[in-house]
């Protein structure tokens, strides 16, 4: 999710290559800090479902459901019905006593816990609950078997026997909730009498995977989701003229569809052009019937989720995007992109195009073709500010090309995480959304080369470490003191932080070490420290003072040229001072009186322990010494950063 109600203090950043590290210094036999990992990861180590490498272990699982599910959404009432159909395939080594489910629309009942004001609703109803084909009421659950209770966000399962490792078990879940306008912290709702963007509409299995259990962390605002990888068969029915597309192959276009507007899709579907498949002209007459109900079938495979758009006055532009995949018979692949938009938003004619550019770098930047069969930004003014993601589906609201521009990148990154690399986002919500700021920043550079968008999260990294008004990046997604220090731990810190980590391994190792995480845990469940292990394992360092100092504290980095002085013989003393917390090599670019400039680095090794002075000699008078001159690493003050002229 992108979020618009914060725009961080810009400072800018020089984009530069990374210097060349050359130490001709002594290094002390200080030991280095190391990342001390939780038990319950130490467990799956030894388990042997994680590795210390960063790669899945041996043993390593994860469940999965199949979903079937037929939806009835009424434009009027603004009601949703469902009846759902999951199998869920316990492929864990575990017997599961209980079953948890998460139910989102809950958190518009009357005192639900948020950290947010959300509209309030009577949530979501269910009337049926059945496992196995036997009916369970709603109870106590630990009373016995054949109950299920809401516990906040999360529907709790009491089957009469523990589900044995290696079946699996039949749910059929009968539901229905009032649709709220801004819903799900703006991440679902309608808008206009002619919008409705459907998502969290079902009851979904929450994730039991190898490191925790059941996730049973209670949706309460920032911290977004945890969904396990599954298949889906839905079914939508909504009144003709309603245009509804959604995660996932639509399987009866041609039924759907106006005979016209099915024919422009088509061409959109091979076409590098954008193509006006819906068009002001053709509003009221875009489905197969001028009256009735149409049911709109989809099929998705290995997507954490789904969600759809169902309008009424929108157009829709469509052409495909190269993925730089490879057919069975070598012709290169294509995926379909869509813009849905009411007419007279900002910008919105550009964004099939935007759409295309984003969906083609990121799978070359990620060495990770876009797997799907199409990527579709709905306009959702009025239900959100900013953008939220889901498989094959975002819906934004943006002012501005470049903003547009920018969020639309943002959403389609993450495509690839979480959605092709699943991540715990309650827990570590900077895992996705760094990632993908860093993902979104490289596709603003390729479509707006000279530009350094960069500095908009180093600044507003910056200006929070500053003013002393950050929390933790580990800290849980929740549980930040402030929507400021949320944004800037999970957003500006860690995107700012790939490319200080860029900058201290060199681009090549980087983006090994990068793409190789990516790779390792497609389509799988990571943890941070699969991320830091694998950067270590590939790059060939100890990077655990990284990992400690930058993402666990909230201390900053600021080095300073404390004193030049030349000695008798002629050579020069340069004192460099650490006066903030964090360790971080010193690149030294020093000009000398004869006119030569050389280069020097403090390893940063000669920083831990709280060493607050190192001293480098270089024979000469010297003239001017600057810290970072490529300005690779975040310092709270570069006004101390240079010494002379």
């Amino acid at each position: 999710m992108r979020r618009a109600l914060y725009l961080p203090l810009a400072t800018l950043l020089a984009c530069a290559p990374a210097a060349t590290l050359r130490s001709e210094l002594p290094v002390e036999n200080i030991p280095a800090p190391r990342v001390i990992l939780p038990p319950e990861f130490e467990a799956a180590i030894e388990d042997g479902t994680r590795s210390t490498t960063g790669r899945p272990g041996p043993n390593y699982w994860q469940n999965e459901a199949e979903y079937d599910l037929r939806v009835h959404v009424d434009p009027d009432s603004l009601l949703v019905r469902g009846a759902s159909t999951i199998r869920y395939h316990n492929r864990s080594p575990d017997r599961l006593g209980v079953l948890v489910l998460d139910v989102e629309q809950q958190f518009h009942l009357p005192g639900a816990a948020r950290v947010d004001p959300a509209e309030v609703t009577t949530g979501m109803e269910l009337t049926r609950l059945a496992v196995n084909g036997q009916s369970f009421r709603e109870g106590n659950i630990g009373a016995g078997g054949g109950v299920w209770m809401m516990d906040g966000t999360k529907l709790v399962i009491r089957p009469t026997q523990p589900i044995a490792a290696g079946t699996t078990t039949t749910l059929e879940i009968n539901w229905s909730f009032p649709i709220p306008a801004r819903g799900v912290g703006e991440r679902m709702g309608h808008n206009a009498g002619n919008l409705i963007f459907l998502a969290y509409f079902y009851p979904q299995f929450a994730v039991y995977d190898d490191v925790v259990g059941w996730d049973a962390d209670q949706f309460l605002g920032w911290g977004e989701f945890y969904d396990g990888f599954g298949s889906y068969n839905v079914t939508i029915e909504a009144p003709a003229q309603w245009l509804v597309m959604g995660t996932g192959s639509l399987t009866n276009a041609g039924e759907m569809l106006a005979p016209e507007i099915a024919r422009r899709l088509a061409i959109a579907e091979t076409s590098d052009t954008v193509v006006h498949v819906v068009t002001t002209a053709d509003l009221g007459r875009v489905t197969s019937g001028a009256t009735g109900w149409r049911q709109w079938s989809f099929r998705a495979d290995s997507v954490r989720d789904v969600a759809f758009s169902l309008s009424r006055e929108s157009l829709w532009d469509a052409m495909r995007a190269p993925t730089g995949a490879r057919n069975s018979n070598g012709s290169p692949a294509f995926t379909r992109v869509d813009a849905i938009y009411r007419a007279g938003t900002d910008s919105w004619n550009r964004v099939a195009d935007y759409t295309r550019h984003a969906v083609s770098f990121l799978s070359d930047y990620t060495g990770i073709p876009y797997p799907w069969s199409h990527m579709t930004i709905v306009e959702g003014v009025g239900i959100l500010g900013g953008g939220m993601e889901y498989p094959m589906m975002s819906l934004i609201n943006q002012p501005g090309e470049v903003y547009l521009y920018d969020t639309t990148a943002h959403e389609i990154a993450h495509m690839w995480v979480p959605m092709i690399v699943s991540t715990d986002e309650r827990r570590y919500g900077w895992l996705d959304e760094g990632i993908t700021t860093y993902h979104e920043q490289e596709a603003h550079r390729d479509r707006f080369p000279g530009t350094h968008p960069e500095a908009n999260f180093l600044g507003g990294y910056l200006a929070a470490a500053r003013a002393g008004a950050e929390g933790e990046i580990m800290r849980r997604t929740d549980y930040h003191y402030s929507i400021n220090e949320f944004v800037t731990a999970s957003y500006d810190k860690p995107g700012t932080l790939l490319n200080t980590l860029h900058g201290l391994l060199g681009e090549e190792v980087f983006l090994k070490a990068y793409r190789e995480f990516l790779n390792r845990w497609k389509w799988k469940q990571a943890y941070p420290w699969d991320l830091w292990n694998t950067f270590e394992d590939v790059s060939g360092q100890d990077l655990g003072w990284f990992w400690t100092s930058w993402y666990e504290t909230t201390g900053v980095l600021d080095q300073a040229v404390e004193s030049v002085t030349t000695g008798a013989d002629g050579s020069s003393r340069i004192v460099i001072r650490s006066l903030g917390q964090n360790p971080m090599p010193t690149q030294l670019t020093i000009d000398l009186a004869d006119g030569s400039v050389v280069e020097r680095t403090i390893p940063v090794e000669r920083w831990f322990g709280g060493i607050e002075r190192n001293t480098v000699t270089v024979p000469g008078r010297v003239t001017r010494v600057r810290i970072d001159a490529a300005e690779l690493f975040p310092d709270i003050n570069r006004e101390n950063n240079v010494w002379g002229n």
